[in-house]
């Protein structure tokens, strides 16, 4: 199942690849894929807290849509199975699926539930941070009120993209200094105080 467009290999948009996205489960193993690199079904499982029957499940609705492949190379016999992120970053623009209401209905879910994950990794933090002093001064908020139009809503992303892009690419000094995950979200959206 494609989900690209044009030369862009991260744009989502195939609303049946929507729809796979769209359960919190697989969206966990898409971030775990993505933060720890290509695993087998035992390692999500034990990752994510599941039963190995129901990350297999899961994975193969994931490779069914496109958004994730087998990874044979890594594999020590034919029964180990590993599995791998096809695209490093996905996106999507919900405009793109306003064409049919049952698309649009599709994307409008995906949304949510992308919002609904950020929101509770968020909460999640604030749940333990004061277990976590270390990292207390460096977990940050912020919001914003600017006037834009939507050409300037457009140059302000592809701005913030890039400096994380730059983050994420930068390659890690051997300083000795553990590093790990840390999760940064951002939305600019219209809206009304």
């Amino acid at each position: 199942m494609a989900f690209v467009t044009d030369s862009d290999d991260s744009k989502v948009t195939d609303s049946r690849v929507l729809a796979a996205m769209a359960h919190p489960l697989r969206r966990r193993l898409m971030d775990a894929l993505k933060v720890y690199g290509p695993a087998t079904a035992s390692a999500l499982a034990d990752r994510t807290d599941q039963a190995v029957a129901n990350i297999s499940h899961h994975l193969k609705v994931l490779g069914a849509a496109g958004l994730i492949a087998e990874a044979p190379e890594l594999a020590r016999d034919r029964r180990e199975r590993w599995w791998r992120l096809v695209a490093p970053e996905l996106r999507w623009v919900t405009g793109d699926f306003d064409d049919d209401p049952a698309r649009q209905a599709v994307a409008n879910a995906a949304v949510s539930l992308n919002l609904d994950r950020q929101v509770s990794l968020v909460r999640a933090w604030h749940a333990v941070r004061e277990e976590r002093p270390a990292w207390n001064g460096a977990a940050f908020s912020v919001d914003k009120w600017l006037h834009l139009t939507p050409a300037e809503l457009g140059e302000l992303e592809e701005e913030i993209l890039a400096v994380l892009d730059r983050w994420e690419q930068r390659t890690l000094s051997g300083d000795g200094q553990a590093r790990e995950p840390v999760f940064l979200f951002a939305h600019g959206v219209p809206a009304r105080p």
